[in-house]
């Protein structure tokens, strides 16, 4: 395993992958940033330009660190040529278990057995993923959050067979990134995603029972509990239909029914309400 991380390449085009990509940039990493088309890697590149052009302009951002972070930034629609010489490969795809099997089946004949392979997902069982990777020891969970560049935490996830070397270089590697880590154990929802799950579901539930609107609701946890964003602002943010699949997920390996999707989510994903990548979840945006 190596302990000294600078080529990244992330697997998957868009918001989270191109905020990784971003994050590894700007921390003096050459990043790759993979998609399987030309308009897909291109759409993530505008939404970097896009996020470092917002960071500049509140001045949080330099126009000289804009310039070498983008510079650090290649693209491509070639997953061999990506992997080539990789220090570690974070998968960013779709939350679809076999999609990101079949990702890993191919990524783990391109890179060198000292790669650190990690998926980004928020709830899936990274162990299953582990197991179609050669020298499964070396991959983990490496779950950040939205968006990427603005978000501290990086959640450690500890597949069953992750080596305690993997995760002192996952450790290593979210410091270098300026993140918080957390590690956890790989069970259904990690510790983010069960408790941020939770919340949201009641949340909505409270909306459909007509118990206070989606604005008052997310007022109470923003100015009551101090949250900065409120749990249906945040499900709009996720996608809702992000939120449902989780949620139907969770209540299968969990056979709980407190992850048992409100009917509000589930009709709102249906009539393509999906928060802001539609334009219209619990608001307009």
């Amino acid at each position: 395993m190596k302990h000294e991380i600078q080529r990244v390449v992330v697997l998957g085009a868009g918001t989270m992958g191109a905020g990784i990509a971003q994050v590894a940039a700007a921390s003096n990493k050459d990043a790759v940033l993979y998609d399987i088309d030309e308009a897909a890697v291109q759409r993530g590149m505008a939404n970097i330009t896009t996020s470092l052009d917002i960071g500049v302009q509140k001045g949080k951002v330099s126009a000289a660190e804009r310039a070498a972070t983008l510079a650090r930034i290649t693209v491509t629609t070639d997953l061999e040529h990506a992997c080539q010489g990789a220090d570690v490969v974070i998968e960013a795809a779709p939350e679809s278990m076999q999609l990101k099997l079949r990702i890993f089946g191919d990524v783990s004949s391109f890179v060198g057995e000292d790669c650190l392979l990690a998926t980004n997902t928020s709830s899936l069982a990274v162990s299953e993923i582990a197991a179609v990777v050669a020298a499964p020891e070396r991959f983990c969970g490496l779950h950040f959050f939205n968006p990427p560049p603005l978000m501290k935490l990086l959640e450690i996830v500890r597949a069953d067979q992750s080596s305690e070397a993997t995760i002192a270089t996952a450790r290593a590697f979210a410091v270098e990134l300026g993140k918080e880590p957390i590690v956890v154990k790989d069970a259904p929802g990690f510790a983010s995603s069960r408790l941020g799950i939770a919340l949201g579901l009641e949340a909505i539930r409270m909306v459909e029972e007509g118990v206070a609107s989606a604005e008052d609701i997310d007022k109470a946890m923003t100015l009551g509990y101090r949250h900065p964003m409120g749990p249906l602002q945040l499900t709009d943010l996720v996608g809702l239909d992000v939120r449902l699949a989780i949620a139907r997920y969770l209540e299968g390996k969990l056979d709980d029914r407190r992850f048992a999707p409100p009917a509000l989510l589930v009709r709102m994903v249906e009539e393509g309400r999906l928060g802001k990548k539609s334009g219209r979840g619990f608001y307009d945006w």
